[in-house]
């Protein structure tokens, strides 16, 4: 069996099908799964569900083995995408896997763990546990679990409505791009009846990716979308990654929409449901984020990057929603769950109640200028972060913490954050200031340093 403690990620199991990642040991993890997760819950199955990958249907298949090798049942819900299945979790009340390596090429394959009601399970919350049960050999089980199949995908779309109002939205010209996957599984049947103008692209789901890679967080896979949107004259555009629970937006210029815009606009829409409400962002989103929740009544609260720090957080506060830089967006009203649909129709709604095109209405929202991840590989992590660490604190009116990695704000308002990555020799850097020069300054600073030039 190949090394386990390769695809143990922070936040899920990923890696190369057949050479990191096999049947065997997937097998293995769905047996550990429903001893660890389900049985010690008193959870009488575990719901399934794989995206299109060629590979994602066999490995599936494993891991249901594993699962009813316990006696634990196994509903399969076939193909969807990760927030179908988050869906599936909350609405069953089951723990639940999700088959997929969401934008990793084709020749990767993974798994994401959630406990009933589409709570995370996290590398400190439950993956080191399934990892140390299969390295300790798993025994034969008693069998007797049963697999049913479960057809979600129209209670999946019918939830998604029910919680945005479209009821009054003019009609919109729409591009919408799901890099060959499951978003073009999900899509159709989440706007079906909309006044909408649906301009597919790359809609026929293809696990080899033959269009672009379906990572719309790199420039690179956008430029058809944002073509095809001055092409067609489009309102607007949405992209979707692999799994499709993360959205990205294209203005009718074809321009991109910061997340960050997204996160702001999308929070004013849920607080003013609940005024007062609080809504989480993570320390990389921009600096207008926790203005516009203060501005609109709310209260912002700070976390960590990564979804089970989202989460966990939103459990700790009540929080209504939460948004990152990379754009997954969580809502309460979804489990707490990320879901890039939901935050697609919160942007057709607003954008449908007015008659302002999208830069404009999401002028409002955009209100710094940002230089986005810039990678860089070292070999020293702890040692380039403790040189830029040094060099700044030593100045004057620099504030200084450590919440997730190292975040240096300036007194002139410009402010970065310097993390280093968990996978690889890199460290990533965000910066942030009033403009562009301000921006490409601090960075070249930042980074002269990280690179040692």
């Amino acid at each position: 069996m190949p090394d386990l403690s390769a695809v143990v990620k922070a936040y899920d199991i990923r890696g190369i099908v057949g050479e990191q990642l096999d049947a065997t040991m997937v097998h293995d993890i769905g047996a550990a799964f429903a001893e660890l997760v389900a049985r010690s819950a008193g959870s009488p199955a575990v719901v399934i569900g794989y995206d299109m990958r060629d590979s994602s249907p066999g490995l599936a298949a494993a891991f249901a083995q594993g699962v009813t090798s316990r006696g634990v049942d196994v509903i399969s819900i076939g193909l969807a995408s990760t927030d179908m299945l988050y869906f599936a979790s909350g609405q069953l009340g089951l723990p639940g896997a999700m088959f997929t390596a969401s934008h990793n090429p084709a020749r990767y394959n993974g798994i994401k763990l959630c406990r009933a009601g589409a709570a995370p399970i996290g590398q400190d919350s439950g993956l080191d546990k399934i990892r140390m049960a299969v390295e300790g050999g798993i025994e034969p089980g008693p069998g007797g679990g049963a697999v049913t199949e479960r057809d979600m995908l129209a209670d999946y779309a019918q939830y998604l409505r029910s919680l945005v109002d479209l009821s009054a939205i003019r009609p919109l010209r729409v591009v919408v791009d799901t890099g060959n996957g499951m978003g073009g599984y999900t899509v159709p049947a989440v706007v079906e009846g909309l006044p909408l103008s649906l301009i597919p692209l790359y809609f026929e789901l293809d696990g080899n990716f033959p269009n672009h890679e379906a990572n719309p967080l790199d420039p690179a896979n956008l430029v058809d979308l944002q073509a095809a949107v001055r092409e067609h004259g489009a309102d607007l555009g949405l992209a979707f990654d692999g799994d499709a629970d993360r959205c990205f937006v294209i203005d009718e210029r074809g321009e991109p929409v910061s997340p960050s815009a997204i996160t702001a606009l999308v929070a004013t829409r849920e607080l003013a449901t609940e005024p007062g409400a609080t809504v989480i962002y993570n320390l990389i989103t921009s600096q207008a984020v926790p203005e516009i929740v203060a501005e609109y009544g709310g209260r912002p609260v700070r976390t960590r990057v990564g979804h089970s720090f989202i989460k966990q957080r939103m459990a700790e506060t009540g929080a209504i929603f939460g948004g990152e830089h990379s754009a997954h967006y969580y809502f309460r009203s979804f489990w707490r769950a990320d879901s890039g649909m939901l935050a697609g129709l919160h942007v057709l709604a607003a954008l449908g109640r007015q008659q302002r095109p999208l830069s404009a209405l999401m002028a409002e929202f955009s209100r710094y200028a940002a230089s986005g991840e810039i990678n860089s590989t070292v070999d020293d992590q702890r040692a380039r972060m403790a040189l830029v660490r040094q060099r700044f604190a030593a100045r004057d009116g620099i504030q200084l913490d450590e919440l997730d990695g190292l975040t240096v704000r300036c007194p002139n308002g410009s402010w970065f954050n310097l993390r280093p990555s968990n996978t690889e020799p890199l460290l990533r850097l965000n910066v942030e200031a009033r403009d562009t020069a301000a921006v490409e300054a601090l960075r070249d600073e930042v980074l002269a340093l990280v690179r040692g030039n």
